[in-house]
């Protein structure tokens, strides 16, 4: 993907992304008990009609005040699951520059270090076990799933580190990414069945597209579960809104340059553009992977509410 000539910002600081991450989990989860996903308690899975003769242990009682019937928690074992949460690196995932490091108007790398961070506090508060994996032309570094607090702290360090790294350093170290061959190379690495998260914009040749897919199916023939959240800038990357005067344009991979009237190539591009998330998502479709387009500007929902239903039907 190609992005106009950057504005560089300096890289907003926020607290921390521990404190983002409760303060919207919180949120999120409070909204969760006021609507009909009333299952995706902190603290337990689900309710049930209690039997008469079982124990009353776990009787929820506030319910049946409400109620006048008797009703059951069904907790979840203390480790639910194990989720690898992968973040491609590549270049593309810069667009828009002036986007790195700045929550508000974010690009697809800082959505995805955010997005991961809710994903993180969530399985940490189900306590399930979790790791992290940041690729780039191969794996930058992947760390064991645990679920224990100490973990989830350095987990949280690893997103803010790969965060506030600077900008021009991260572009010139980090090459086109062979996405396809990380993913093998994850599949060979995770040994006991998980549910694996990718955060990707899949801004690939075809057939390097070919080849994700094959890596994909690795990751399915061994026993893991896949959801994809195909990150995309909606207004400047479907929509291509760049007004009509002419703009510079600069391929993030290979720092090609290209100089263009937006309007006279916005029709051909949105058709090129709609085409390929389409066939990825019917690729995604075919072979039993979870497909979630994610506009960066958009807001977190899109990546929470997806994973629960997703956890949810991992178990």
């Amino acid at each position: 993907m190609s992005t106009a000539a950057p504005i560089f910002s300096e890289l907003e600081h926020y607290r921390s992304l521990d404190f983002f991450a409760r303060q919207v989990v919180e949120g999120f989860v409070t909204g969760l008990h006021k609507s009909p996903f009333h299952g995706f308690s902190v603290e337990f899975a689900e309710h049930r009609q209690y039997n008469a003769g079982e124990s009353t242990r776990n009787i929820d009682w506030k319910l049946y005040a409400r109620t006048d019937r008797l009703y059951v928690k069904n907790y979840e074992e203390e480790t639910n699951l194990r989720c690898q949460v992968i973040i491609d690196q590549s270049n593309s995932m810069l667009f828009p520059l002036e986007g790195h490091g700045d929550l508000h108007h974010p690009n697809k790398f800082t959505f995805s270090i955010y997005g991961a961070a809710l994903l993180v506090e969530l399985l940490a508060r189900q306590r399930d076990a979790f790791g992290l994996t940041l690729l780039s032309d191969g794996i930058d570094m992947q760390t064991e799933c645990r679920s224990n607090s100490q973990h989830r702290r350095y987990i949280m360090g690893l997103l803010e580190e790969a965060l506030a790294r600077p900008l021009d350093e991260r572009r010139r170290t980090t090459q086109t990414t062979s996405l396809a061959e990380s993913l093998h190379l994850t599949a060979e690495r995770l040994h006991r069945r998980s549910l694996v998260v990718i955060f990707t914009d899949a801004l690939v040749g075809n057939d390097e597209e070919v080849a994700i897919f094959d890596a994909l199916r690795h990751l399915r023939h061994c026993k893991h579960e896949v959801l994809l959240f195909h990150t995309l800038d909606k207004n400047l990357e479907l929509d291509f809104d760049y007004g009509n005067r002419p703009t510079e344009f600069i391929d993030l991979e290979t720092g090609r340059r290209l100089k263009v009237q937006p309007a006279s190539v916005a029709e051909s591009y949105r058709n090129a553009t709609t085409l390929h998330t389409e066939q990825l998502k019917e690729q995604a479709i075919q072979n039993h992977i979870d497909y979630q387009a994610v506009d960066v500007g958009q807001g977190f929902d899109n990546v929470m509410l997806p994973f629960l239903l997703k956890r949810g039907r991992h178990h």
